[in-house]
């Protein structure tokens, strides 16, 4: 049974994906740092730092929420940025997020499903994704999309929750993510499901090795895992 935020309401895992981040997109950017101490925005600087050497002129984020990697991108002076995403909440957030820092005439966020993404094949030089492919509701086909709109010898840097293997540090993650988020979540976001589908979500997802077997079989090659803070989280990366 796939995992959803709503499990007692009917719709597709990709329409209530969009339901729900339509419903805490104005306090998601607040909580997203919060409940991670900050730290997630040292993990995007460290994704995108792997893109530097290769100066992409052409980016698309994937799962692209209210924009945070879509302007970490703008780090590597690219020529232009499409960010797109399924929730429109979300979006709207993020437009206003760009627009205040004056980015509107680089970097462009719409209305996009990442399982049939609107460009041409070999589109973009890279392509990122943070925290947005465990909600795919068909993952190899988000996947696949990603490595068609890429250009050859692009890359993807896909940064995700994983889960911590070692003792002791495995046990405090684990009742922090399982007990404390989701009742924070629940309080400061006021939707019931959100924050306790993400500890959900974060265990179905097919972590380390087994992600990077399934990147493999979707065509991407020359694929690395870096676990990052005590295995918390993990960048992807793979080459077309």
């Amino acid at each position: 049974m796939a995992v959803v935020p709503y499990q007692q309401e009917s719709g597709s895992k990709k329409e209530q994906v969009a339901r729900m981040f339509n419903n805490i997109s104005r306090r998601y950017d607040f909580l997203n740092h919060f409940l991670s101490l900050g730290i997630d925005r040292g993990w995007r600087r460290k994704a995108i730092g792997l893109l530097r050497s290769r100066r992409p002129q052409q980016i698309l984020d994937v799962a692209t929420g209210t924009g945070d990697f879509a302007v970490q991108a703008m780090e590597l002076n690219p020529q232009k940025v499409v960010g797109v995403d399924i929730s429109e909440g979300m979006l709207d957030v993020g437009r206003k997020k760009v627009h205040a820092r004056g980015l509107d005439n680089v970097v462009s966020l719409q209305y996009g499903d990442s399982e049939n993404l609107p460009f041409a094949d070999s589109s973009f030089d890279a392509i990122t994704v943070g925290f947005g492919v465990r909600n795919f509701e068909d993952l190899r086909r988000g996947l696949q999309e990603m490595h068609r709109v890429l250009k050859p010898g692009g890359m993807a840097v896909i940064l995700e929750f994983s889960k911590p293997r070692a003792f002791p540090f495995k046990q405090v993650y684990n009742f922090y993510f399982s007990f404390i988020l989701p009742k924070v979540g629940k309080m400061v976001s006021k939707d019931d499901s959100a924050y306790t589908y993400l500890p959900k979500s974060v265990e179905a997802f097919p972590d380390g090795e087994k992600f990077l077997h399934i990147l493999q079989e979707v065509g991407f090659k020359q694929n690395q895992c870096r676990s990052l803070t005590f295995g918390v989280s993990s960048i992807y990366t793979g080459t077309k």
